[in-house]
């Protein structure tokens, strides 16, 4: 790694820190003593080729994975060991690829079962306090509004999910990562399978959240949108973490391109890899 850059970042405020994790399967080890702070308020790109370790490094972030050894920190509290649910609760939320929406429940309805700490979740505070119930509902039912509206679906409100078009899924998917108060949002291929007139829109909404003072990680293969997008890139191979740095740093070093697309350096100029 270039020591000054590591030096530098050593000096940056993190809210995930990874040390040390293996993760192996049979005899493939997916993840191989991935080490890597990630700054608060910032948005990472974590790239590389198909079978690098990505989408294993965010089970075990998340909880859907334990680690064979090595630890996962979040604001200073070891994720290893605790439930998917229970990780969620501190607010790690995740985008996954197949974006899990309630696919027959509206817009609206779909931001709203997001929210945490429910009154209706508790059967005795029902039935002592119904007023209150129905006050949180109407409260909760304008957050989900400006949710609705801050990812720019208002028109969408009352549609049925499943009638969306897939970046329009995702951007429902964020506004429930939002109403569940997601300090740390872990994007999966965000841009995957979305049509490119909606990408820009996505990203957009991406950007903003750094400025509410979120942090984004997120997995992608479309180099553009790395470019455009993140402020660090971290290249994994072989479950390793190889490279990190600025989007210009990394994806412009030889050791990356030979690595992800083999020995042809204009390849990485190409949109997708």
């Amino acid at each position: 790694m270039n020591t000054i850059l590591s030096k530098f970042k050593k000096n940056m405020p993190t809210i995930l820190d990874i040390q040390k994790v293996s993760k192996q399967f049979g005899g493939v080890r997916a993840v191989d003593n991935f080490t890597y702070g990630f700054e608060r308020g910032q948005i990472t790109a974590l790239i590389g080729p198909n079978g690098a370790g990505k989408t294993t490094a965010f089970n075990l972030i998340g909880g859907h994975l334990r680690p064979d050894i090595g630890t996962v920190s979040f604001e200073g509290q070891k994720l290893s060991g605790r439930k998917p649910w229970n990780i969620a609760s501190l607010g790690i939320g995740r985008l996954f690829q197949d974006v899990r929406l309630f696919k027959k429940m509206t817009v609206l309805d779909n931001v709203l079962t997001a929210f945490r700490q429910q009154r209706g979740e508790c059967l005795w505070r029902t039935l002592l306090t119904p007023w209150s119930d129905v006050a949180q509902e109407q409260k909760r039912r304008k957050q989900a509004m400006k949710l609705i509206e801050r990812v720019g679906l208002e028109e969408k409100t009352d549609a049925l999910a499943e009638n969306l078009s897939y970046g329009q899924q995702k951007l429902v998917a964020i506004a429930r990562l939002l109403a569940a108060d997601a300090k740390l949002l872990l994007l999966d291929e965000p841009t995957a399978g979305v049509n490119p007139g909606m990408i820009p829109m996505l990203l957009n909404t991406v950007k903003s959240l750094i400025a509410e003072g979120r942090t984004v990680i997120f997995v992608e293969h479309n180099i553009a949108v790395v470019r455009d997008l993140a402020q660090w890139v971290v290249f994994m191979s072989a479950g390793k973490v190889q490279k990190f740095g600025s989007p210009s740093d990394v994806l412009t070093d030889p050791e990356v391109r030979a690595m992800y697309v083999g020995h042809a350096p204009n390849n990485l100029h190409r949109t997708h890899i």
